[in-house]
């Protein structure tokens, strides 16, 4: 049996201390300033569950297991799966031409409209521009209503060129899936997923969510006191594909758990069939950015190494909340946090992650930070503008904060801003980059806003016909002057 499976697969696992990490968790969240956080912990065999903190702040009811929080991306792992799981059923080819399941997909490009496959959708390397939003309403044809509206995307580079994050492709893939079944998205992901894995707490509509506490978006930087979101979710309907799930934290341990199962439930229910578990945990692409979610990309997961470990995992954030999982198969353990906003949640997650890791699977989770004495690198390359659809980056030469002792060189800044259609929309944001390493194929930078931000990596480097791109947050941004 599936849970058998798992138990084998942790070995002499120690026994899990609800009570020593309930008083982490609650010291973490308080340090933090962080309201509220659910922790979900898959380890020898079970699921524990354990809640901290306020859902609202204004309120002031309290989070408990069974608290419902929106987990942002980490809902794509959730489409990928439907779509890796229709394919394998024969009801769609990964390798042909999205056109051919889905006549009206068009971008921009008209030669990588006609070319772009569902695979190269589901490992990021369509080079779809990936933060396209449009409400298109709360009707069951919002998902058709947002590709339509699609077709005026471009592309931040050509596709399988590069990895670029891209919840644009996401919902491509959501509508493939609406085309395939004949249903929507949320009834496609019951019938495939939630249902047959009896996950409960987790939906998709407001409506639906009404039926249980949830949790209250908070926002607010690192050290400050976070404040309750304008509305509980600014996200359309049509966002579903690529961050619309809402969901318990043991809810999303459990859908974890089919993939370290090797696609059945604990009941011993066949969910996934285990090519389409192998499929999605292929590493398909190398990433540039080797850190941020892992080295490689698989079929809708990050996946990462550790320690020789291999695993998955993904990462989620709305408008105030974000969500975090971790997983290795092989050692039978995952790690799903769910909080309610505040800047430092990312140290949040990394604390409790590494600690619960080398505990419970005896491995240690990699951190990231430039050396006590970061490289002396020739900056003159680097300094430009870098430009996307919607948003600018311009990269300069640094007045000299955050050197290590006695070098002279390895300092950047990056100012990221709105362009376009979204120029004067936010306040322009500075990162301080400071070298990492320098290698003939790209050059790392770790880039924070001030001290009590988390350390996130940097990346520059030119494709295979020379052009210049950086690599932030995920997503590839080409060099334009």
């Amino acid at each position: 049996m599936p849970e058998k499976l798992s138990r084998e697969a942790t070995g002499e696992a120690p026994a899990f201390d609800t009570a020593r990490w309930q008083a982490r968790l609650d010291g973490l969240l308080a340090a933090h300033r962080i309201h509220g956080a659910t922790l979900a912990v898959l380890a020898g065999g079970e699921i524990h569950e354990l809640a901290s903190g306020i859902l609202h702040s204004e309120t002031g009811v309290a989070v408990t297991a069974d608290s419902v929080f929106q987990i942002g991306s980490v809902s794509k792992g959730y489409t990928a799966a439907m779509v890796v799981l229709l394919a394998e059923a024969g009801k769609l080819d990964l390798d042909a031409p999205v056109v051919d399941v889905l006549p009206e997909f068009a971008i921009a490009d008209t030669e990588a409209t006609r070319t772009i496959t569902p695979r190269q959708l589901l490992n990021h390397t369509s080079g779809i521009e990936g933060d396209f939003v449009s409400d298109t309403g709360r009707g069951d044809d919002c998902l058709a209503r947002y590709v339509e509206g699609a077709r005026t995307v471009g592309l931040t580079n050509p596709p399988g060129a590069t990895v670029s994050y891209s919840s644009t492709a996401y919902n491509v893939l959501g509508r493939i899936v609406e085309v395939v079944t004949g249903g929507t998205w949320d009834e496609a992901l019951k019938e495939l997923l939630t249902g047959p894995l009896g996950l409960e707490h987790t939906m998709t509509l407001p409506e639906e969510v009404l039926r249980f506490r949830a949790a209250m978006g908070h926002m607010g930087d690192p050290g400050e006191e976070p404040v309750p979101t304008p509305l509980w979710n600014m996200m359309p309907r049509s966002a579903g594909p690529y961050g619309g799930i809402c969901a318990t934290a043991a809810d999303v341990a459990r859908f974890a758990r089919l993939f370290v199962d090797g696609g059945a439930a604990p009941d011993g229910t066949r969910v996934l069939p285990e090519a389409v578990v192998g499929a999605m945990l292929n590493r398909e692409v190398e990433m540039p950015d080797q850190w941020f979610l892992g080295a490689h990309w698989g079929l809708g997961w990050g996946l990462f190494e550790w320690d020789g470990v291999r695993g998955f995992g993904h990462d989620g954030s709305t408008f105030g909340q974000l969500a975090y999982l971790r997983a290795m198969p092989e050692k039978g353990v995952a790690v799903v946090l769910l909080t309610n906003g505040g800047g430092a949640a990312p140290k949040v997650f990394e604390a409790l992650c590494r600690e619960l890791s080398a505990e419970l699977a005896d491995v240690t989770m990699p951190g990231f930070e430039p050396p006590a004495r970061p490289p002396v690198v020739e900056l003159g390359g680097f300094v430009g503008r870098y430009r996307r659809e919607g948003f600018l980056m311009t990269i300069a030469e640094s007045g000299g904060e955050g050197r290590g002792e006695g070098d002279a060189e390895g300092v950047l800044t990056l100012t990221y801003e709105g362009a376009d259609g979204l120029a004067g929309t936010f306040d322009p944001l500075v990162w301080q980059l400071t070298a990492v390493s320098d290698a003939p194929a790209k050059t790392v930078f770790a880039g924070r806003r001030n001290e009590k931000d988390a350390w996130i990596p940097v990346v520059f480097y030119a494709l295979a016909d020379g052009s210049r791109y950086v690599h932030f947050g995920v997503r590839a941004t080409a060099k334009s002057a």
